[in-house]
């Protein structure tokens, strides 16, 4: 059984910086592409950044050069560092893991929990 747990969340003020954690753990043979996204109420979710498992990535218009995704493959973990924080920003961010399942060999996708970012003007 594979467990997502995400942290980093939490308030903060336009300007600052917050970086989500989103580490999994389980039966995992090996992870494939990894991604944020994030929704607010009302709106459609958004794909905010994506990283392949050779390290190529891909990030919404709306938060190119202030978001940075990595991953560390050795600790199934994806990171997302966000600077210059702007109250369009606030919303509930997901991560979205493709594991590849030790038990079964097959390619699944996994979600986080959620974790709320709100930006203060």
């Amino acid at each position: 059984q594979v467990q997502l747990v995400e942290s980093g969340g939490g308030l903060v003020q336009a300007g600052g910086s917050l970086r989500l954690s989103c580490a999994a753990s389980g039966s995992i043979f090996r992870s494939n592409a990894m991604a944020w996204y994030r929704q607010t109420p009302g709106k459609q979710r958004e794909l905010v950044a994506s990283i392949t498992s050779g390290g190529n990535t891909n990030y919404a218009d709306s938060v190119k050069g202030r978001f940075t995704i990595s991953r560390d493959n050795a600790k199934n973990t994806v990171y997302l560092q966000m600077n210059s924080l702007k109250p369009e920003d606030t919303a509930v961010y997901r991560c979205n893991l493709w594991l590849v399942s030790g038990a079964t060999m097959l390619s699944t996708a996994y979600w986080g929990q959620g974790t709320q970012v709100t930006v203060s003007p």
